[in-house]
This record gives structure tokens, C-alpha cells and sequence, in this order.
């Protein structure tokens, strides 16, 4: 082998080395010390504190460089007093709103419908009735609900009967704001839609009802009152 293939390799060597970094063995370290059941994600140097970033799910905790120390909670920029904690969280979670399937979804159109939103509702879910009583008097919005019937058998049976309505929104909405229940779905109905859109819960990782995501993928994970609503519609402009 030549010197300058030897010398080569070695520079290769202690590029990769550099590259690597402590993120693996941080990974492997919180990992142990979580115990069994916690799967780390991800991990990323952040430009403060030289604090690491470990990703947990939809949980952030930071730690340093020999995790020897757990750092659970938010940090806050003490200038703009802008939670950064809560912004990467909803960075890492938004999804591609694009991708959505809106076929899939009841669709309710409210003025000239120019702002989308999209949101994961159980028709037994108490704060998404809440919400939908507030909704109602939204302007200007074009709604996307995707039936997430996951609190029980019932859940799932109204879920059907809506779906089998000749007029879902119309249905969704009697239910949801005024506690007319919709017909039993007919025996002959296709529910393979609505599967599908149960199923879109777990592959965006929605673990609970309400779930709203903005147009720019934004995810809001629980109930906000609309007013709240607006003001995160209005700051994507």
C-alpha cells in the first residue's frame, strides 16, 4: 500500500470518526436509562447550553454530551421570550398537508372557504363537539374532518351511520352541535372509506381527538378555542 493511500484511508478514518459524534451513544444512553419501552428517535445538537436534543415520540427532553443528566421541560428564549421547546415540537410534527386524502374527509365550507383546516374528530368526543359548536360560527374556512371514532364500539357505530348519511356534513353537524343522532347505517354500505380515514389517526400519529392541522401542516394536538384558532391562521399569513 502507498503512503498516500495510507495517509488516505486515515484522513477518510478521522472524518467519519469526527462525523459520528456523541449521538449514538447519547441515543443508546437514554435508551438504558428510560428503561424498556422508550425508543429514541433521534438526537441533534442544539446551538444552546450545548444541550442535545433527544426525541421521544412526540416528547422532547435534552441532555449533554455524556447524558449523564435528563432535562425534562421547556426552554425559553429569555430575549423574545418565544418557547423554543414548543416550536420544535411542532415542527417535528407537522405533516404534509398535501398528502391528505380529502376524499376521505366531511367537508363543511363556511364564506368564501379560502383558509383549510383539517381536523381528526370522535363523534363521542366531548371537546370535539366544543369545537364544533364553536366552528359553526367560523368564517371563511374550509373544513376537513376525518372520522376518528377510537373511543369505543359506539364511537365507531355512529362513525358508520354518519358516514352512510346521504348528507354527511349535515349529519356530522346535527350530532355534533345539537345531539341528533344520524339513522342507522343500511346494512349494504360501503365503509371502506371510513376505514381509511380511521386509519389515517395512527399513521399521523394522532393521540387524541381533537387533532387540528393547519394548511401548512401546523399540527394543534387537543381542543384551543376558535379565537385562538383564528389568531394561528392569521399568523401564517
Amino acid at each position: 500500500m502507498s503512503i498516500k493511500h495510507t495517509a488516505a484511508l486515515l484522513c477518510a478514518f478521522a472524518a467519519t470518526a469526527a462525523y459520528a459524534g456523541p449521538e449514538e451513544s447519547i441515543k443508546a444512553a437514554v435508551e438504558a436509562t428510560l428503561g424498556a419501552g422508550a425508543k429514541v428517535e433521534g438526537v441533534t445538537k442544539t446551538p444552546y447550553l450545548g444541550l442535545y436534543e433527544v426525541r421521544i415520540g412526540s416528547e422532547i427532553l435534552y441532555t449533554d454530551e455524556k447524558a449523564n443528566y435528563l432535562l425534562l421541560g421547556e426552554i425559553l428564549d429569555a430575549k423574545t421570550r418565544q418557547n423554543i421547546t414548543q416550536q420544535r415540537v411542532n415542527q417535528l410534527s407537522a405533516i404534509n398537508f398535501a398528502e391528505l386524502p380529502l376524499d376521505l374527509a366531511i367537508k363543511q365550507v363556511r364564506g368564501n372557504g379560502k383558509r383549510v383546516i383539517a381536523t381528526f374528530e370522535d363523534p363521542n368526543c366531548g371537546y370535539c363537539k366544543k369545537l364544533a359548536k364553536e366552528l359553526v360560527g367560523m368564517k371563511d374556512v374550509t373544513i376537513y374532518t376525518f372520522l376518528t371514532p377510537v373511543l369505543g364500539p359506539d364511537s365507531h357505530k355512529k362513525a358508520e351511520a354518519i358516514w352512510c348519511s346521504a348528507d354527511r356534513a349535515k349529519s356530522w353537524t346535527d350530532w355534533m352541535t345539537t345531539n341528533v343522532a344520524p339513522a342507522t347505517a343500511a346494512a349494504s354500505c360501503d365503509t371502506a372509506g371510513l376505514e381509511k380515514s380511521a386509519a389515517l389517526g395512527e399513521k399521523y400519529r394522532v393521540r387524541g381527538t381533537p387533532t387540528i392541522f393547519l394548511s401548512n401542516g401546523e399540527r394543534i394536538p387537543g381542543y384551543v378555542p376558535v379565537a385562538q384558532l383564528e389568531k394561528r391562521l392569521e399568523n401564517m399569513k
